[in-house]
């Protein structure tokens, strides 16, 4: 089996065509109050993006792939980034546009990424913070093998509070 693909699905590179996409994504106000964004994205960051991301976590520090459904619609998008080369781990994260949640699309998703990170680049861990309410994000990692290994209090701002998150870790053995 392609390491990158399954069942029809695909995780590939970002291509010129995926600019709009990635746009929604990554100006979701509700997106950012799960990552590190501040505000939205331009179209001519993200051109840029697209055109000079080599896709290689080694050169970039990060890995970001496109999910394609098998009718060729991109669904989601998963990456790996805070790579730490010398440490041998890397963050994870992962967004399914919401008509295709509860499908068991990011469970695929977030396997492939596993199986690539581990098997192919050599990575020996991955994590994840999750806000402690995200229970379905929380059930979606555990469910692909990681484990809630600590607590994180008022780790992550949100308007004008903070909010406590989970650490989520699975390790290569």
């Amino acid at each position: 089996m392609d390491l990158l693909q399954k069942d029809g699905y695909v995780l590939r590179a970002p291509e010129p065509e995926d600019l709009e996409c990635m746009l929604q994504f990554e100006n979701t106000p509700t997106l950012w109050e799960v990552g590190n964004a501040t505000g939205p994205y331009s179209r001519f960051h993200l051109k840029q993006y697209i055109e000079t991301n080599r896709n290689d976590i080694y050169t970039d520090g990060q890995l970001r792939l496109m999910l394609e459904s098998p009718e060729g619609e991109v669904v989601g998008i998963v990456d790996l980034f805070n790579f730490e080369p010398f440490h041998s781990r890397a963050e994870v994260g992962i967004v399914i546009a919401e008509r295709h949640r509860n499908k068991g699309v990011g469970q695929l998703a977030l396997n492939l990424l596993i199986d690539h990170a581990f098997r192919f680049l050599g990575i020996h861990q991955l994590y994840a913070h999750v806000d402690v309410t995200n229970e379905a994000s929380r059930r979606l990692f555990k469910r692909c093998g990681f484990a809630e290994c600590a607590f994180l209090k008022d780790w992550m701002r949100a308007g004008k509070t903070f909010r406590d998150v989970v650490l989520l870790q699975l390790i290569d053995n």
